[in-house]
């Protein structure tokens, strides 16, 4: 008996019966030969780890953009930190937290450089819009392995499609990662804007500290601990009415101070039009972008499509560099 096949009975027989079993897989869209090592969801998260996207999120944006000092979020750490924290609660609700963790450390793969800024810049002049949603599901579909794609497993891509706004993900892996993501960048951000001396604990409203605590620490614990209470043995994801009000008008607390604050977050320089302007560029020049990156794409691809897939990899450095040589 191979170890894979003992680490699916293992999971059929000790996890909940509300968790995603790696035996019973949707599957991949290109059937494959199973590893006699690793489950389904295993090799996802070990393909999302190994990949280039993921090693750019170092360099990518996650509340502030190039901040002076070494402690500040990355969407890197950012990505880990919600992998920590969904696994903890996968773990508590005895889900599949193989599952849980390869949702968590792929779903920004797919983000802009300067973060919410460089989102919302090439939303606003790609033809149908910009989501880092999709775009990560686009990456790990059509875009590594020289366009080949990782063949992701369909819960895996599911989870990753689905983490953010209004999507509902079809597993409860994926509704923990949809959560964690939240209680993560809401709190970790809080830190980083207070590291920063751009806020301060108590400009926060009261009636949310009050609740879920006084500090980055106290918060994340209640609400994680909230989590795991109200959804123990339940076929969903459920934080209680009070405490998803509070994480919420933080959050909204965040976006109103925060992150569309363009001096805050990039720390008063102008960064809010760099990735329109490259995109253009590359619009009127499209001769520029290297052979071995149009190498990915097979004929009848979109230039637009292209360029908007070119410049989303790209790392904050990566653009500054760009802009420095006129690019834009």
């Amino acid at each position: 008996m191979d170890i894979r096949i003992r680490t699916e009975e293992r999971e059929i027989e000790y996890l909940s019966p509300f968790a995603a079993k790696s035996r019973f897989s949707k599957g991949r869209e290109h059937t494959e030969t199973e590893c006699d090592i690793r489950t389904c969801f295993q090799r996802d998260r070990d393909r999302i780890i190994h990949s280039k996207a993921f090693r750019r999120l170092m360099y990518k944006t996650q509340a502030f953009i190039y901040p002076e000092g070494d402690h500040f979020r990355t969407r890197l750490t950012h990505t880990l930190e919600v992998a920590q924290i969904s696994r903890t609660i996968s773990k508590a609700l005895k889900l599949n937290d193989d599952l849980t963790e390869a949702i968590a450390l792929g779903h920004d793969l797919g983000h802009t450089p300067f973060g919410h800024i460089g989102e919302h810049d090439l939303n606003s002049v790609v033809p149908g819009g910009f989501r880092h949603n999709e775009q990560s599901v686009r990456i790990v579909e059509k875009i590594e392995k020289d366009g080949k794609g990782l063949n992701l497993s369909r819960e895996v891509l599911d989870g990753i499609l689905n983490h953010r706004g209004s999507g509902t993900p079809s597993t409860l892996e994926g509704k923990i990662v949809q959560i964690s993501d939240k209680i993560a960048y809401v709190n970790h951000d809080i830190d980083d804007a207070v590291r920063g001396g751009h806020l301060k604990e108590e400009d926060l409203p009261r009636r949310c500290t009050d609740l879920l605590g006084k500090t980055v620490r106290d918060r994340i614990d209640f609400l994680i601990r909230d989590v795991i209470k109200n959804s123990l043995d339940k076929p969903d994801i459920i934080m209680s009415k009070a405490t998803k009000d509070a994480l919420y008008e933080l959050r909204a607390y965040m976006f109103d101070n925060i992150y569309t604050n363009i001096e805050i977050v990039s720390e008063n320089r102008s960064y809010e039009h760099f990735l329109s302007g490259i995109y253009f560029y590359y619009m009127n020049n499209f001769d520029e972008i290297p052979d071995e990156y149009l190498h990915n794409y097979t004929d009848g691809e979109p230039r637009e499509r292209i360029i908007c897939d070119y410049i989303a990899g790209m790392t904050d450095r990566f653009v500054l560099n760009l802009h420095k040589k006129d690019v834009k």
